[in-house]
């Protein structure tokens, strides 16, 4: 007797029986799994579909649970590939729908229309050029060209990372009647920077749907033209909330904070509700700019949008909040609140300790760290060596810089040479500190070399001064305050002829020392902007 296949498409559409609508979080997936492996694992593929679908597409967070869940199915079928596929693709680490696809073609299992809009998906957000194109070329040898889900994902990689002749030729023909295929390559250009040949295309479109809108907004916002992405915005027919992030989170990068707060109670005043990744921009909003109080009330709807938890990528944002907003006591609340924690988080607290001066509260959460088998990458050294330098723990800081590189095989960089000359400069160990100049393995820049010059300064060192003086010059020699500092060196040491010699080095080459000031705040305007979505809330409004 001949087994017919399955139909995976209407596999896709009718997967959702009475165990399906079971699996509403991980625990009651656990319960279903632990029923599934009583009766036999494999036995139901129709149930083992389900469970693979509602572990990697429905319940959230639970990919790395449907990964172990497939890796016991003997025979997955093309749905089940599928699935799994579609869900890493569309997870942190797309790199995995890549894994599956060359396991998928190693035992042999067919892949489908359905299967290579996902994998492509995952090369363009890893921007994996060869990748994609051999890709193009398995659409090609199964015949799924003319399929328009697979052109238009193909138009869609080739216009922001493979070929874009290749897109552009996707797009002629029956192409043109698709709005998708429209906004894929106006998302290529535009993504591209090239926003002219984008606007011409989004000026041609017979059709604009509200992609294509939030498209050529967001293109002209990460290219920091706001005059332009705001005059489209004011245009656009219709608004969802990735048009209003697009604007808010522009405004931030550029730096105009309070047009990104009069745009997010603009947002609220006309009842479009913010997502997370408003909240995330305006924390980073808050964090420039010192607003505590602002932020401290987009904790407060955080907490409420999540039902009193908080996900990795915005508590570590809170941290940085806090941290900048000077709040180091609330940053680790959050940290030791945290149900889950990545490196950045660790990073977060360790570095906003050791800025706040709190040097040991610092390097004892790094051994912490360690301890946990959490292991640190570059940015972490960087804090712990600031706060080994605060603390003037100098043997410590050879430790952990030798650690870094000998143990866990970081490269150092720019920045930990530069706390390592602080360090050593704080100590008074400057010819030390010249030497570690001497042995890095890249050029140093200005900071380095001005970090030393001020420990020079501090230890009246004249004659590493003026060496380290000639360095700045031969990078950059019009800094006034590098000849100032020189001067105030010899000065310091009582030799004033050395102090008048530089003086009059910066008349002859033109330098001029600029007048100090001072910034006042002017107002609280930022804080007069912010209202909070929540009218329900009388307390919380402006």
């Amino acid at each position: 007797m001949i087994r017919k296949r399955p139909n995976d498409r209407s596999t896709n559409r009718q997967q959702r029986s009475t165990l399906f609508q079971k699996c509403t979080n991980l625990r009651a997936l656990k319960q279903v799994h632990a029923s599934m492996v009583v009766h036999g694992f494999n036995s139901n593929h129709s149930a083992l579909g389900e469970l693979i679908f509602a572990s990697a597409m429905v319940i959230s967070g639970t990919i790395g649970y449907a990964h172990k869940l497939f890796d016991h199915i003997t025979e997955p079928n093309t749905f089940m590939w599928n699935t799994m596929i579609r869900g890493s693709a569309q997870s942190l680490k797309p790199l995995n729908a890549v894994v599956l696809y060359t396991q998928m073609e190693k035992r042999g299992s067919r892949p489908d229309d359905f299967t290579f809009p996902f994998i492509l998906k995952a090369c363009t957000k890893l921007c994996w050029v060869k990748m994609g194109m051999g890709i193009h070329g398995k659409v090609m040898r199964f015949g799924f060209q003319s399929n328009a889900s697979v052109r238009n994902t193909l138009i869609d990689f080739h216009a922001k990372c493979g070929d874009l002749r290749v897109a552009t030729a996707l797009f002629d023909g029956s192409a043109k009647r698709d709005v998708v295929a429209w906004s894929a390559l106006t998302a290529g250009y535009a993504r591209r920077g090239k926003l002219d040949a984008a606007r011409r295309l989004f000026d041609e479109m017979p059709v604009k749907d509200l992609v294509s809108w939030n498209v050529m907004i967001t293109g002209y916002t990460k290219q920091g033209e706001m005059e332009s992405a705001r005059k489209l915005f004011d245009e656009v027919p219709r608004r969802d909330v990735v048009t209003w992030n697009a604007m808010i989170a522009g405004y931030v990068r550029c730096g105009f904070i309070e047009q990104a707060l009069q745009m997010f109670e603009e947002m609220t005043s006309l009842g479009e509700k913010p997502d997370e990744v408003t909240m995330l921009s305006l924390l980073s909003a808050c964090a420039d700019i010192g607003e505590l109080e602002i932020g401290e009330r987009i904790h407060s709807s955080l907490l409420e949008m999540g039902s009193g938890e908080i996900s990795i990528i915005h508590g570590n944002a809170l941290i940085d909040m806090y941290s900048k907003c000077g709040s180091i006591e609330r940053a680790i609340e959050v940290f030791q609140g945290m149900r889950e924690k990545d490196v950045s988080s660790w990073n977060s607290v360790i570095g906003g300790l050791a800025f706040h001066g709190h040097a040991e509260e610092s390097v004892n959460l790094f051994e912490e760290m360690r301890r946990l088998k959490v292991r640190p990458d570059g940015i972490t050294f960087v804090g712990v060596l600031v706060a080994c330098s605060h603390a003037g723990k100098v043997e410590d800081g050879r430790g952990y810089f030798s650690l870094m590189r000998n143990e866990y095989k970081i490269k150092p960089n720019i920045k930990h040479y530069g706390c390592m000359v602080d360090l050593l400069g704080r100590a008074g160990l400057l010819d030390e500190a010249f030497d570690c100049i001497g042995n890095m393995e890249m050029q140093p820049n200005a900071i380095v070399w001005r970090t030393l010059l001020g420990a020079c300064k501090v230890h009246g060192n004249v004659e590493l001064g003026r060496r380290a003086n000639e360095r700045l010059l031969d990078i950059r020699g019009d800094e006034s305050g590098d000849f100032v500092l020189l001067s105030n060196i010899y000065a310091s040491r009582g030799e004033w002829h050395g102090a008048e010699e530089v003086r009059k080095l910066m008349d002859d080459i033109g330098v001029k020392k600029e007048p100090g000031f001072s910034i006042v705040e002017a107002d609280d305007s930022a804080l007069k902007h912010f209202c909070f979505y929540s009218k329900s809330k009388s307390n919380r409004g402006c």
